[in-house]
């Protein structure tokens, strides 16, 4: 079916549409937090680089990367219709990754990237990621 829009009218409503997160692996992490009676962490705060999960008190910053969105190299698979753009969109949120990180660590936080795919499949791993992260953050 043809679409009922012009092509620069269709990509002004595609780009006025804004994710609201990725709720299935925030809530996986919560209920990890949960289950291993993690506590202090805080979700949707104010802090640069929209961190998925804070702890302030440890400045401890946890993301939790889709791996598409973010290039995964164990599970990116590049879509087969407009190329280029896509290549281009994951180079920026790569290079915004990088940045995010270094000026958190500028403002001494701690940051924690953990893979969707490894959240899935080692949860537990992904956990002892960040208790690690708490308790070098609390010496």
């Amino acid at each position: 079916m043809a679409d009922v829009f012009t092509k620069s009218k269709r990509s002004q409503i595609m780009a006025a549409i804004r994710s609201t997160g990725n709720l299935d692996t925030e809530l996986k992490m919560t209920a990890l937090f949960r289950k291993h009676g993690i506590t202090g962490w805080r979700r949707h705060q104010p802090v640069f680089g929209k961190p998925d999960f804070i702890f302030r008190q440890q400045k401890v910053a946890v993301f939790v990367d889709g791996c598409f969105w973010h290039g995964c190299p164990k599970c990116y698979r590049r879509p087969r219709s407009n190329k280029l753009y896509w290549d281009k969109k994951i180079v920026r949120n790569k290079t915004r990754d990088r940045r995010v990180k270094r000026e958190l660590r500028k403002l001494a936080w701690r940051v924690v990237r953990i893979w969707e795919h490894d959240l899935a499949q080692r949860g537990e791993s992904c956990l002892r990621k960040i208790q690690a992260a708490l308790a070098n953050h609390k010496r």
